[in-house]
């Protein structure tokens, strides 16, 4: 996704980016954001930036392939290594997760770019009205959003799904364009899905670098009403977060989140028509080279699948 004007809610950062760690207050870091915890204590460098509200306009025509498509790349099925600043990773099996429902959106569409007549047409969002889908974003080379999501869609439900969750994508490439907005919330609300994740990465400008989790506001307009799931979504954007630095090394958001990672927005349909707790993640930017190089590997792309699904299980044990 991108963005271009200063419309959503900063969250307040959770601790001072500059406060020295040492054992005794890494003992009181709550287990979502360990991760982070540890990260800020080597010397990471999210900083802060301008936030900014989506609106990315449809392209007319799809944008030229890279000249090797990245999404093709097998996934690796070896999980990172711990260490002793790391908590291990979520016991592998298929009864870790068993009876436990995960919905996972895959950000637009591939064929999004051949359909804008569709996807421009309005839905309901509860605070109003908003195009049905977007084709999303891409690197300068080609390589597209929706490529990339798709990708680590596949890669995480095989994740999940090993340790025995039950994963439902809200696309899988089997569609002409979307589904709209209004339906991807739908499907993750009807699944009775215990936890929702949007995939997507960002199209902001050079420079401009990291991921971001974005949580579901309190809206109750019309047909939305988020306030039972914005405390839970809360909890899984913040475990996913530290788990995401911890898996990837990649840092907070430089540009929104005043570092912390965090967006709060009240203007994303996904979000507002949600009765299951759901966030987004914008894995990286896309118009940036060095998240670029990043998003178009497929062992980066095996990591940032990790990262997220381990997240979604540190949510869903508690």
């Amino acid at each position: 996704m991108s963005y271009t004007g200063p419309e959503f809610d900063s969250p307040t950062p959770r601790r001072s980016r500059r406060r020295a760690m040492t054992v005794a207050v890494a003992a009181l870091v709550p287990g979502a954001l360990l991760g982070w915890a540890v990260y800020e204590a080597v010397g990471g460098t999210g900083g802060s930036g301008g936030g900014r509200a989506e609106a990315k306009a449809p392209a007319t025509s799809r944008p030229s392939p890279s000249p090797a498509t990245p999404s093709s790349a097998a996934p690796s099925r070896t999980s990172p290594s711990s260490d002793g600043d790391k908590p291990a990773p979520a016991p592998s099996g298929a009864d870790t997760l068993k009876g436990k429902v995960v919905v996972i959106d895959p950000g637009h569409n591939p064929r999004n770019f051949e359909h804008t007549a569709e996807i421009n047409s309005k839905v309901d969002i509860g605070t109003g009205k908003k195009e049905c889908d977007t084709t999303g974003t891409a690197t300068n080379a080609g390589y597209t959003e929706a490529e990339f999501t798709l990708d680590v869609a596949r890669r995480l439900r095989t994740v999940l799904q090993d340790q025995g969750a039950t994963v439902k994508l809200t696309q899988n490439g089997d569609r002409t364009y979307g589904p709209c907005i209004d339906e991807r919330a739908r499907i993750g609300n009807e699944a009775k899905a215990d936890a929702v994740v949007s995939i997507h990465a960002d199209g902001s400008g050079l420079g401009n670098r990291g991921f971001h989790v974005i949580l579901p506001a309190s809206v109750h307009a019309g047909a939305a009403d988020t306030r039972p799931i914005v405390a839970p979504s809360r909890e899984l954007g913040e475990r996913i977060a530290g788990s995401f630095v911890r898996v990837t090394g990649s840092a907070p958001s430089n540009y929104v989140g005043g570092g912390t990672g965090l967006v709060t927005r009240q203007d994303l349909g996904g979000l507002n028509l949600s009765t299951v707790p759901k966030v987004f993640i914008e894995c990286g930017n896309m118009r940036d080279s060095k998240d670029a190089a990043l998003l178009i590997s497929g062992a980066w792309r095996q990591k940032a699948a990790q990262g997220i699904s381990e997240g979604i299980v540190s949510f869903l044990r508690g």
